[in-house]
């Protein structure tokens, strides 16, 4: 993996920051967001730097939260009104662009 800068894991924060509930994002639309060559950076920088931020919201492009995240995730996003279907988040109708 290329080396991260900070104004990269900035501007990931600020996109996922943006990102309003009841809505979520894949890691792809965060990448590209930012202009990021991976989805894998954007992983990278939200298991280091996202405790503050609505983590919950970024999903994968299966709209599968990864296994040992699902309960909480699809808790959290239940709660805001994003439901899920045999674990699985309708990135058709929650998907939120920028």
């Amino acid at each position: 993996m290329p080396a991260v800068t900070e104004e990269q894991v900035e501007t990931v924060r600020a996109l996922v920051a943006a990102i309003p509930s009841g809505r979520v994002c894949t890691y792809g639309d965060i990448a590209d967001a930012a202009g990021l060559s991976s989805p894998r950076i954007v992983g990278w920088i939200m298991r280091t730097d996202s405790s503050d931020l609505p983590w919950h919201r970024v999903i994968p492009a299966s709209g599968r939260p990864a296994p040992h995240l699902a309960t909480r995730q699809l808790e959290r996003l239940r709660a805001e009104g994003v439901l899920a279907v045999d674990g699985r988040v309708s990135l058709r109708e929650y998907r939120h662009t920028f």
